[in-house]
């Protein structure tokens, strides 16, 4: 029987205001000979990897590695609750039949210049797959020793219970008004039975499929019957930005609009450099949103037979002098969205530009630039400015842990773009 008490706004609005820490990213690449790791849901690389309990939902795993020569790849799965902590679970508790597995497919690469190996598998198998709800961290490792992890990534495993009604709005606050935007959600537990809503459901919601930047565990708003409505204008409102950057990398021999040179092998590309973008007038054009491609025009199966180069990304400062006490980072898919050495641009003093190169895959790219407060990292700036009319997609994802579970069970997702006209204009 659902147990519902209509609580006071005033009360909650209170309420309303008290989150947990931010979200951890569970996308981490450990070995630097790993490139392109791809985890998605099958034949949809722009998609997160999320397998509906005993369904046949099946998500691909792709990577490469640069050694060119065989090992010995496992992966298993680890439980975590809804901010990515692992619980404290036998696997037995979770994973149904081996709780390691090896990665049995592969191909040396071909056509390609550059020499790796290619792996791959489809998640999950059956003789091992998650049993229950919640959030996974699928490890592989070497040689079936998990302390030699090669990287990280997340898997959602759902159990529907419960549906979600949502809506993307203009912030009524001004200083938001036109760089942000706010999620109004109804989350309908018609499906579970729960004494006390408050505190056993939690939500987090994604802006592009990213961890780095998710909000989450804030309390609804108000509670009738058996329906959640998380209402606050306060809560669940994301910096617009813009749409994003894009490198066509898709042929080597075929230099695209975004890159302005090449060596004569090829193995060094040189992007046109890129500037402050936070001035110019906001423009709509379709973007992956800060994902990323593996696709190419003359080979047959690009995960194999694409190539790699050296891309070399320019930023220019304004009046070519660093930015004082912050960082410049390139974020977006191809760098896990990580704030690290990788992806940091270093400042060429000579030149008066910000630099950085990537080892890349032949693929479409979107990317952009966040600047970073070196004392205080949770104040970032995107360099490409907000504008609440930008194109973004969301993801809510709807937990329930009971009083005598000892993990949270994902039981709602629910998916919402807030733009359905895609005008080809400015506005």
């Amino acid at each position: 029987m659902h147990i519902f008490k209509l609580i006071p706004a005033a009360i909650l609005f209170l309420l309303a205001q008290q989150t947990l820490p931010a979200q951890t990213n569970p996308d981490v690449i450990y070995d630097t000979n790993i490139h392109t790791v791809r985890f998605h849901a099958y034949g949809d690389q722009e998609s997160m990897a999320i397998y509906k309990l005993n369904s046949s939902d099946r998500t691909e795993l792709h990577f490469d590695d640069m050694d060119n020569r065989v090992k010995s790849y496992y992966y298993t799965y680890q439980l975590c609750d809804y901010n990515w902590q692992p619980v404290n679970l036998s696997p037995f508790d979770f994973i149904k039949g081996f709780t390691q597995q090896r990665i049995s497919t592969y191909r040396f690469s071909s056509i390609a210049y550059t020499r790796y190996v290619h792996y791959q598998a489809t998640l999950p198998e059956t003789n091992s797959m998650p049993i229950r709800s919640g959030n996974y961290i699928v490890k592989v490792f070497l040689d079936g020793d998990t302390s030699k992890l090669a990287f990280t990534r997340a898997l959602l495993v759902l159990d529907s219970k419960a549906s979600v009604s949502a809506q993307v709005l203009q912030p009524f606050t001004p200083d938001r008004y036109n760089t942000h935007q706010h999620l109004k959600f109804t989350v309908n537990l018609a499906g579970v039975n729960t004494s006390n809503a408050s505190q056993q459901v939690k939500v987090v919601v994604l802006q592009n499929n990213r961890w780095d930047i998710a909000q989450g565990n804030v309390l609804p708003t108000f509670i009738r019957n058996n329906s959640l409505e998380y209402s606050n204008e306060n809560n669940f409102v994301f910096a617009a930005g813009k749409e994003w950057r894009w490198l066509d990398l898709r042929s080597f021999r075929l230099l695209s609009e975004r890159v302005d040179s090449a060596n004569s092998k090829r193995t060094d590309l040189y992007v046109k450099a890129d500037g402050d973008r936070s001035g110019q007038r906001y423009v709509y054009y379709a973007d992956l949103d800060g994902k990323y491609l593996v696709t190419t025009y003359e080979s047959i199966n690009p995960y194999w037979q694409g190539d790699y180069a050296n891309i070399h990304f320019k930023y220019i400062p304004p009046g070519n002098n660093a930015f004082a006490d912050k960082d410049l980072y390139l974020i977006g898919q191809l760098t896990d969205y990580q704030l690290n050495e990788s992806s940091k641009m270093h400042f060429n003093t000579e030149r008066g530009i910000y630099e950085n190169t990537q080892y890349l895959k032949q693929g479409y790219y979107s990317y952009g630039y966040a600047l970073v407060d070196k004392n205080d990292p949770s104040k970032r700036t995107d360099m490409d400015g907000n504008y609440w009319e930008t194109e973004n997609s969301y993801t809510i994802l709807v937990y329930y842990k009971s009083f005598t579970d000892q993990a949270d069970q994902l039981i709602g997702i629910s998916q919402i773009n807030n733009r359905s006209d895609r005008p080809g204009f400015s506005f």
